[in-house]
């Protein structure tokens, strides 16, 4: 048997090596970056120890791609920085350079393809959403209707550097929160407001009854009978409108044209430069769904934006604004009308008021 024979067989299974698609320059100078500049809105400038230079373009890209799109994306990374471009968890997509002649060229090209430039430093970065209607079926609202109509009407703050700190905004299609939600400066939420509807004459021949009972988080979902028929019974108080109990059975759907709408969230992060990470709190309960251009969500996102940027200090982000000026003073800024469903009553909310005598100002 020859020493061939004895080597393993090399297979697809498992992820390939990562290094194997960074950039010759990335490669050489892996680890030995020392500084890194900003030369334009959306243009960085790493610089190595060995004095290489790694320029970055960043375009604000749809999360939702056609292939004619990114066919294009692809052409202009092989025009201009050997075919090199990667994809950021915002959804931005960046073209990897070495040559700072091209770095013009390739900002035009994407313009012409209506991709703007920038999201870097004290900018509204891109908003990282979810599926939306056009694919989860626990969805209370779209997706990338509203990322675009929202991004369209902050476009600007997008291309220049002109915010007091860097803004992250995010939305989740439901309160199941696939996307930052939870911890974003201004965050979109989509709510259900009723729980699902039972389909009784459809449930006993689709659905596995104690499959559906017991995927319910919180109880809800109790046992019944129809007609003689096995079926289930929802107890509203209980139901938290998370939809998975139409993950497992098609005859309990939750979406309502009626009622289903949008939330805003605001002051949460994750970095922890100045502060602690914290969560996003609530600051609109409730707006409807009008598309295609979701009018009253812009218009609040719109708001919110306006009134940070003029009344933030420097590098002080949306939560910290608010710790600042406090709450009364958010609600008589922006003109959100304080509501009952802003009274945090989880039975440890104590923990977190403001319990001092001191006043801030």
């Amino acid at each position: 048997m020859t020493t061939t024979a004895l080597q393993p067989r090399l297979t697809d299974v498992g992820p390939p090596s990562y290094d194997k698609y960074l950039p010759p320059v990335v490669r050489k100078n892996y680890g030995q970056w020392k500084y890194h500049e900003t030369i334009a809105p959306g243009v960085l400038c790493h610089v190595a120890e060995s004095g290489d230079r790694l320029y970055t373009v960043r375009g604000g890209a749809p999360r939702l791609l056609s292939i004619e799109t990114i066919r294009k994306f692809a052409d202009l990374a092989d025009k201009y920085c050997g075919g090199y471009l990667r994809f950021t968890s915002r959804n931005n997509i960046e073209f990897l350079l070495t040559e700072p002649a091209n770095i013009e060229p390739l900002k035009r090209d994407l313009a012409a393809m209506g991709i703007p430039v920038g999201g870097t430093n004290n900018s509204i970065s891109n908003i990282v959403h979810t599926q939306g209607w056009v694919h989860c079926h626990s969805a209370a609202t779209d997706a990338s209707g509203i990322v675009k109509s929202v991004m369209d009407a902050l476009c600007e703050h997008f291309t220049h550097e002109d915010m007091p700190a860097k803004l992250r905004i995010a939305l989740a299609c439901c309160l199941n929160m696939c996307g930052a939600v939870h911890c974003s400066d201004i965050a979109i939420l989509g709510v259900h407001r009723r729980p699902p509807k039972i389909q009784k004459e459809l449930l006993p021949n689709v659905c596995e009854v104690p499959t559906l009972i017991s995927s319910c988080p919180t109880g809800a979902i109790r046992p019944a009978t129809w007609e003689g028929k096995p079926s289930v019974e929802v107890i509203e108080e209980q139901c938290m409108y998370c939809a998975n109990c139409y993950t497992v059975c098609p005859a309990m759907p939750m979406s309502d044209a009626e009622n289903d709408g949008l939330s805003i969230w605001v002051g949460g992060k994750v970095s922890n430069a100045r502060s602690e990470p914290r969560f996003s709190k609530l600051a609109i309960p409730y707006l409807p769904n009008h598309p295609p251009r979701w009018p009253e969500v812009v218009e609040a996102v719109v708001k919110i934006v306006d009134v940070y940027s003029k009344h933030a200090h420097k590098y002080e982000r949306v939560g910290e604004w608010i710790d600042r000026v406090g709450w009364p003073r958010f609600f008589e800024l922006t003109g959100f009308p304080f509501t009952r469903y802003h009274i945090d009553d989880f039975k440890h909310a104590g923990l977190t008021f403001a319990r001092s005598a001191h006043v801030r100002y």
